[in-house]
């Protein structure tokens, strides 16, 4: 069983990109903790196969983000399973997952299965409008989120989500404060060393992804966090 607490980068790749196989290998060697395949648009049963199976050939932790029941594939070391808090649509709380569960829930091995509490900050992004996302929020409203996160619904992770942009470190601070117990995961927009440096002072986690498709050698640099950060 792998520990994310230990997990200080993640490389979120998405399924419906194209990534050569030198690119994938350079990802695969970087020293990053773990793969996390994920996405928003065109997430396939047989796209998501197409890159685990690739990625396979490396010796790294690999999670699958569950974005829909469609998709969902055994093989995988883990499965994220976001909540999106600050969605109007039931279907992103639990709707979803309701679904699984009615379907699939006794072939599930819970062991392998952690829980997400997302909180998506940018309104211009897409999974901010597939889920309907009220991202006009204040300090005290991520405050809020933090403790229903880490008191309330006692889930493993908090996922402060800026998805392509970078994001405010105040907001992200503010989720931190609030946590004893729930990791927090920080995804958006990090395209540089210095970025991820910063986001990796407040976050136990960041998530590195859309700069892999802009600049490989700047996405690499980002795992260097994990010598600043031990």
């Amino acid at each position: 069983m792998h520990d994310i607490k230990t997990w200080k980068h993640i490389f979120k790749l998405d399924p419906a990109k194209s990534l050569n196989d030198d690119d994938l290998r350079r990802i695969c060697m970087s020293g990053t903790d773990a793969i996390m395949i994920g996405g928003t648009d065109n997430i396939t049963e047989n796209n998501i196969s197409q890159l685990m199976h690739r990625i396979n050939n490396y010796s790294i932790p690999l999670v699958l983000e569950i974005s829909n029941v469609e998709s969902v594939i055994p093989g995988f070391d883990l499965y994220f399973i976001p909540t999106v808090l600050n969605s109007s649509d039931v279907k992103y709380h639990n709707g979803m997952l309701l679904q699984a569960l009615k379907t699939y829930g006794h072939l599930i091995d819970f062991s392998e299965v952690v829980f997400e509490g997302y909180v998506v900050l940018n309104p211009d992004c897409k999974v901010a409008k597939v889920t309907r996302a009220n991202t006009n929020l204040t300090d005290e409203d991520i405050e809020a989120y933090a403790q229903m996160v880490n008191d309330m619904y006692r889930l493993p992770v908090m996922y402060v989500e800026y998805s392509g942009t970078y994001g405010e470190t105040g907001m992200v601070k503010a989720a931190a404060d609030m946590l004893t117990e729930t990791q927090l995961f920080y995804g958006g927009g990090i395209s540089t060393y210095e970025e991820a440096h910063a986001m990796a002072t407040i976050a136990d986690t960041i998530i590195v992804g859309n700069i892999i498709y802009e600049d490989m050698d700047k996405a690499l640099k980002t795992v260097e966090i994990k010598e600043t950060h031990k």
